[in-house]
């Protein structure tokens, strides 16, 4: 058993207080939220039942995804007429532009505070 493998087995919880497994090693019956949310489902306040965790070289530490049990998640609740008017406001927003009030057809970038068009006048008029 290599040294990473079994600094991330911990079945029992008793090294970082919760179940813990090696990347890809979780027993079935746990999934991660992108996994319950793929099946259609949400945690629904259940707690945390266990984490997988692997080494991360370039940040010089772990990573660690938490799971929660499949028998106890909920169904995603379904989009209402009203947030889906809410949440189309939000994107007509993030692509309008402050300077000419233009909806740029993307998200205007939070670097620039505008779209490129406006950001760059000078490379526009060249191309």
């Amino acid at each position: 058993m290599s040294r990473t493998f079994g600094k991330c087995f911990d079945p029992s919880g008793n090294r970082y207080g919760i179940p813990t497994y090696p990347w890809r090693f979780a027993p079935d019956g746990l999934a991660t939220r992108r996994q319950l949310r793929a099946r259609g489902l949400r945690p629904g306040g259940q707690p945390i039942a266990a984490q997988v965790m692997r080494g991360n070289r370039r940040a010089g530490g772990v990573r660690v995804a938490y799971l929660y049990r499949l028998d106890r998640a909920k169904p995603v609740r379904p989009m209402t007429r009203g947030k889906s008017v809410a949440l189309a406001k939000a994107m007509t927003a993030r692509r309008t532009c402050p300077a000419c009030q233009t909806d740029a057809g993307y998200v205007i970038p939070t670097s620039l505070g505008m779209c490129v068009t406006c950001a760059y006048p000078e490379e526009q008029r060249a191309a």
